[in-house]
């Protein structure tokens, strides 16, 4: 990036830094948008060109992924199916503590999870996020029901995510909750691969 480009960045996450600092510390609908604008030294117009919704200076860190299940499967290994390479994906994810996996127990991360799952407003919003994703996601698989799977994968996805969290949010670690929220991935992509069915359902 350019100077201007790091300039703007910079802006971008200041912003963000300081409006889920303020909604943490005073709750999200307590805080008013001119009140963050003020905090970070901008106007309000200059905030909203950063960010369209107030929901957004949070939800940014999910924007961050948006398509990364598209990507995952338009740049897999040859040979591998997509839902393999989603499926190593994740595993991955679940060894490096990707928050985006809900395997974290950085207790930031986990405040930012209670904010935004806490928060209707922000939940709706992440929906969104997941719609989109899901549409990605079926534009990279092709075949003869893409939407169907790609919705598939996306709620298995959510699913696995929240259990994690809900795991560590009781109060334990993330590597002891590791070994079962992996085994819930391998089940949960053998559904995926193999329908209901074949797990005796």
């Amino acid at each position: 990036m350019n100077l201007r480009d790091r300039k703007k960045e910079r802006t971008r996450q200041l912003l963000s830094e300081t409006a889920i600092a303020m909604f943490l510390a005073e709750g999200f609908d307590q805080v008013a948008v001119a009140d963050i604008a003020a905090a970070a030294e901008v106007s309000k117009p200059t905030l909203f060109r950063y960010f369209t919704s107030k929901e957004d200076l949070v939800l940014h860190r999910f924007a961050d992924h948006q398509g990364e299940h598209a990507r995952v499967v338009a740049a897999r290994d040859p040979g591998e199916t997509p839902l393999a390479a989603l499926h190593r994906h994740f595993r991955e994810g679940l060894r490096a503590r990707d928050p985006v996996t809900g395997l974290c127990d950085v207790p930031e991360v986990l405040a930012f999870y209670r904010l935004v799952f806490g928060t209707p407003s922000l939940s709706a919003r992440l929906a969104e996020y997941r719609a989109a994703d899901a549409a990605s996601l079926a534009g990279a698989l092709g075949g003869p029901a893409p939407r169907l799977v790609a919705a598939q994968v996306i709620a298995v996805v959510d699913v696995l995510a929240h259990d994690n969290v809900a795991a560590v949010a009781a109060g334990r670690t993330a590597d002891e909750v590791f070994p079962e929220a992996a085994e819930a991935a391998d089940t949960a992509f053998d559904l995926l691969s193999r329908g209901a069915a074949g797990r005796g359902y």
